[in-house]
């Protein structure tokens, strides 16, 4: 089993920034993919950046380009999503997710583990 421990959600204003964390932990894998969803009620969970292990190739979605940056530290087993220039449009739950092996995460279905989110709250 792997265990996802998300942290650094919490309110901010418009324009500010926040850190994201997941630290993984548990059975270890050599290829993996992490990533972070947001959730907002009532609407479906939505990728928005994911990196490879090895590979570090990053995946973002358009509304969060130029904003957001996903990195991680193999040494920690740990992944990190930067959120700058936030917007109120922001506003979600945020998880933390992983797959295994190297293929890409393309949604949700395609995610093995994942965090019980973090709530990040953007004030206009």
């Amino acid at each position: 089993q792997v265990q996802l421990d998300e942290s650094g959600g919490g309110l901010v204003q418009a324009g500010g920034s926040l850190r994201l964390s997941c630290a993984v932990s548990g059975r270890t894998f050599s290829s993996y993919v992490m990533g972070w969803f947001r959730q907002d009620p009532g609407q479906e969970r939505e990728l928005v950046a994911s990196i490879g292990r090895t590979d570090g190739n990053t995946y973002y979605a358009d509304s969060v380009k130029g904003r957001f940056t996903i990195s991680r530290d193999n040494a920690k087993n740990t992944v990190y999503l930067q959120m700058n220039s936030l917007k109120p449009e922001d506003t979600a739950v945020y998880y933390c997710a992983f797959r295994l092996g190297v293929r890409p995460i393309v949604g949700a279905a395609s995610v093995d583990y994942w965090g019980k989110g973090t709530l990040v709250t953007v004030s206009s």
